[in-house]
């Protein structure tokens, strides 16, 4: 018993300052500096999220071939064209409507002739700004439905801005 007494005085004899001696090593300040920052990692507080920017609202408009024609993408201005009397918004497709693009020179035109036959060819644009809408005559049956292709994916993939009216019904 004389051994225990020995032991606990000499417990209590030692300074309250070599108890913690023990407690502060290099490994365990490592350990709680990273339990900190993982704590601090998990509960910190995040960033309010933030939308995406709607592009601007795009009001419907009544057209003619001659005011559709700048929008061409050229100038910062969006790619518009027209098919059977809808004009789309294609700006998302710029890089094959837009300048530059295959179908560039669909852009701010009627495409409607053109799109039927497959042909990107100048004579099947409208010539006359001023003069009244192609009325699609000569296109047979397999024009027709080819249009009608293009018009559904159009549709799908793009938005209606307004309608092609020929100058005098403006």
């Amino acid at each position: 018993m004389d051994y225990v007494n020995q032991r606990v005085a000499q417990e209590a004899a030692k300074d309250v300052s070599d108890i913690y001696t023990g407690l502060v090593t290099p490994l365990n300040i490592i350990l709680v500096v990273v339990t900190l920052y993982t704590t601090y990692l998990l509960y910190k507080p995040s960033p309010p999220a933030t939308l995406p920017r709607e592009p601007p609202a795009t009001v419907f408009q009544t057209f003619t071939p001659r005011t559709l024609l700048p929008y061409n993408g050229t100038n910062g201005m969006p790619v518009y064209l027209a098919v059977r009397g809808r004009v789309f918004d294609v700006t998302s497709g710029r890089n094959f409507y837009g300048p530059g693009g295959p179908y560039e020179n669909f852009a701010g035109r009627d495409a409607t002739r053109g799109l039927a036959f497959h042909s990107f060819a100048e004579d099947m644009l409208t010539k006359d700004l001023d003069g009244p809408l192609d009325n699609l005559e000569g296109l047979g049956p397999e024009e027709y439905e080819s249009l009608q292709g293009w018009e559904e994916r159009f549709l799908s993939k793009y938005m209606v801005v307004g309608k092609l009216v020929a100058q005098g019904d403006a």
